[in-house]
């Protein structure tokens, strides 16, 4: 069984939370601000994999659910690459 979105955003966070909790202690703002954008970047483009994940394990039985679009999620990531 694959892990949940919260444990896995919950993961994500506390990687965060150390590394910037270190260059908080070590006075260091651009880190800080470094690793702020970092944690939204990443945050974002792991929700994006989660919904696909999610889009592709639904079974085909189903009617499709009012979810997240996955072409769309695709184009973002997409998006956010090329950045």
């Amino acid at each position: 069984m694959p892990r949940t979105r919260d444990r896995i955003l919950t993961n994500l966070e506390s990687i965060y939370r150390e590394a910037y909790d270190r260059a908080r202690a070590a006075k260091d703002e651009h880190r800080m601000a470094d690793l702020d954008a970092a944690f939204q970047r990443e945050q974002l483009l792991l929700e994006v994999l989660l919904d696909i994940r999610d889009a592709v394990s639904a079974r085909p039985a189903e009617e499709p659910a009012s979810g997240p679009d996955p072409i769309a999620a695709l184009q973002t990531v997409s998006k956010i690459i090329k950045r």
